[in-house]
């Protein structure tokens, strides 16, 4: 990536190039481990954006790639994937820099994955049918997918890079072109994600990036009669505007909200491995995921001995430099956010929740976004902090009695995204997780991701589904084509007796 004075330069990238935005405009991006500038950045406007549609348009409309073969498209997109692992520490650094997460998480985890989305689809891309409904010899009725047209793809700044190829790769798999909007907390890792497109040769305009604010270049984008698809992976309240700004426009949405997920523990379970799990769902990417079991349920009979072994493992999680291999949590994204975390801290106090753990910046880290690890104890179920979304490092601790209750309490957020359930009685497992109000358990483990599978939410977590076969269920239009194998019987309109 270029760079001046020890900054990096992030441009759009539109028609396989990168331009500085029309009206010129820039803005800094911030090492969170410091908040001193790392970047500077294209601030993308509606021209930028019209610009960049108008180039996926034309590659949509005039261009090869929605109507190159299947195995064409596989191509591409393994090489991409190949450039991506070839490049991997780099882009793991560029992660690292701009969102504070551990190296040993984007390093061993985000960047392979992000590789694996690309491969992934590149062996779905070939597997894209449809289904035929033949009649009595007198028809066959038969339908086939195509590409819907432009697809906006806008990604939240935790992970960026795996959830850029997360939507990316299905997209263009299924023959769209796209606009991709990072987030502007984090936009180092698209740069990459572009130069690496860019070095695997795809035509013009399938794909572009453009940078900048919601308001200036994601409403724009949404709002854009020559954009159909818009998957947006964010905040709810965001993702509600979202809706209503492409609503004149008959948009096609799929939103991964927010989450404020449970975790319940039954007595019979693993308790040793229930405590990594927990731990590892709570406090992994610094806390700052959708899927993080941010409030754990823990049944009465094992609620103290749990909770202590729970307090002595968190005050042991080390904290600091994310470029340190030794380092387990790294600051938050951005001083913005340091205060929303820490001013649910007051929330919890005001409520009559207690701060077993945590709860603040630690002492030996005075400088960048650092939030120590925190258990929320004392808690009842219609606190603040056990149904709003804090999205770091903090985990509320509440307990149960019996099932119902685990179950009534689990359901009792606006939010769906995933439930924890752990228990050794599977019978109960399964009884249980079928209770639960959300788009996806995990029953004894922690959220591993099988990519053939749906992924998303209810409820205020999100709208639809996306992962193996049913992102094409998003990516793709379905035709229905009617042949009549023997003359129909049609009635005669104006023909007389």
């Amino acid at each position: 990536m270029e760079q001046r004075d020890g900054l990096y330069i992030v441009r759009h990238f539109i028609d396989n190039a990168f331009v500085d935005a029309l009206e010129g405009g820039t803005f800094e991006t911030l090492n969170p481990a410091t908040n001193r500038p790392i970047g500077i950045v294209a601030d993308g406007t509606a021209a930028d954006v019209d610009r960049a549609v108008r180039a996926a348009r034309r590659a949509f409309d005039e261009g090869p790639w929605p109507r190159l073969p299947a195995a064409e498209r596989a191509r591409y997109l393994r090489r991409i994937g190949d450039l991506i692992l070839k490049r991997a520490e780099e882009i793991a650094y560029l992660e690292v820099l701009d969102v504070g997460m551990p190296i040993t998480q984007a390093g061993k985890g985000a960047i392979p994955r992000a590789a694996e989305n690309f491969y992934f689809f590149a062996e779905m891309a070939t597997r894209i049918i449809g289904e035929t409904y033949p009649k009595d010899g007198e028809f066959l009725n038969y339908t086939i997918r195509k590409p819907v047209g432009v697809a906006g793809l806008i990604t939240p700044w935790n992970t960026p890079f795996m959830l850029e190829t997360w939507k990316v790769a299905p997209c263009l798999a299924a023959g769209n072109t796209c606009v991709l909007k990072p987030a502007e907390w984090s936009p180092l890792s698209a740069n990459m994600l572009a130069e690496i497109i860019q070095e695997a040769d795809l035509p013009p305009g399938v794909f572009n990036v453009v940078h900048g604010f919601g308001e200036r270049a994601g409403a724009p984008l949404v709002a854009h009669p020559g954009v159909q698809l818009i998957s947006f992976t964010g905040e709810t309240t965001t993702g509600m505007e979202i809706m209503r700004n492409g609503a004149s426009t008959l948009k096609r949405y799929s939103m991964e909200l927010g989450g404020k997920n449970a975790a319940i523990v039954f007595p019979d379970a693993d308790l040793e491995q229930a405590l990594d799990g927990v731990i590892w769902q709570a406090f992994s990417l610094n806390g700052e995921r959708c899927t993080s079991n941010s409030r754990l349920l823990l049944h009465r009979v094992i609620y103290e001995e749990f909770l202590g072994h729970l307090l002595e493992r968190v005050a042991a999680i080390r904290v600091g430099d994310p470029f340190d291999p030794q380092t387990e949590v790294g600051p938050l994204i951005h001083p913005e956010h340091w205060q929303r975390v820490r001013g649910y801290m007051d929330v919890a106090r005001a409520e009559g929740a207690t701060i077993a753990l945590g709860g603040d910046r630690p002492p030996q880290l005075p400088e960048g976004n650092y939030f120590a690890p925190t258990v929320i104890v004392d808690v009842r179920p219609e606190m603040r902090v056990a149904q709003e979304e804090i999205f770091g490092p903090v985990l509320v601790v509440l307990p149960f009695e019996t099932e119902e209750e685990a179950i009534r309490i689990a359901n009792g957020v606006k939010y769906g995204l995933a439930a924890y359930i752990w228990t050794r009685d599977l019978v109960r497992a399964h009884r249980v997780a079928q209770a639960m109000e959300v788009g996806m358990v995990w029953i004894n483990a922690p959220n591993v991701r099988d990519l053939r599978t749906p992924f998303g939410g209810a409820k205020y977590s999100g709208i639809g589904r996306e992962g193996g076969f049913y992102s094409f269920e998003f990516y793709t239009e379905v035709m229905t084509i009617h042949v009549a194998l023997t003359p129909p019987r049609i009635p005669r309109l104006g023909a007389g007796r």
